[in-house]
């Protein structure tokens, strides 16, 4: 709910707007933001906090093989079209070997760092089956994905029963 009783409506106020400086609208709108946000943020929430709410989905993460050794690091965020994997690849011999592919949901990874050893990494939302392409530089492989909207969906009818 906003809280309208912030602002100091009255008759005169087209008046006071009119012959105020533009320096005095700048003070008179900070202020007027400040008691709006005071209010509205719970346990006196810093902006720079309330902004980090609105950081894109990004996810980092490190697969480990059994042994407890490091086997690949990837990190993966989402964009409104793509869904973005990024991962560092440590030597250029992994990426002759590398075999990968993905399903509606899952990215899949092959032979690295060994041959043989397989790896999914899952994707945060459904993925179409064409159009993704995979971009080697500076020890990073970037793989975008193109989002899919699910549109399989079933219409239930619902019965009476007496």
């Amino acid at each position: 709910m906003f809280p309208w009783n912030f602002f100091p409506f009255d008759k005169d106020i087209q008046s006071k707007v009119k012959n105020m400086k533009p320096e005095e609208v700048n003070q008179f709108v900070q202020n007027i933001m400040g008691k709006v946000f005071e209010s509205a943020m719970p346990n006196n929430m810093n902006p720079q906090e309330m902004m980090k709410l609105f950081q894109p989905f990004s996810e980092t993460q490190e697969k480990r093989t059994t042994a407890g050794e490091s086997a690949i690091n990837y990190s993966l965020f989402e964009t409104h079209d793509y869904i973005y994997v990024r991962i560092n690849i440590d030597t250029d011999e992994w990426l002759t070997r590398l075999r990968l592919s993905h399903t509606s949901n899952l990215l899949l990874l092959e032979n690295i760092p060994e041959m043989s050893h397989k790896h999914s990494i899952p994707l945060p939302s459904l993925a179409k089956k064409k159009g993704t392409t995979a971009h080697y530089k500076d020890k990073t492989l970037e793989v975008r994905i193109p989002k899919d909207i699910d549109t399989q969906y079933s219409e239930i009818n619902v019965t009476d029963i007496v």
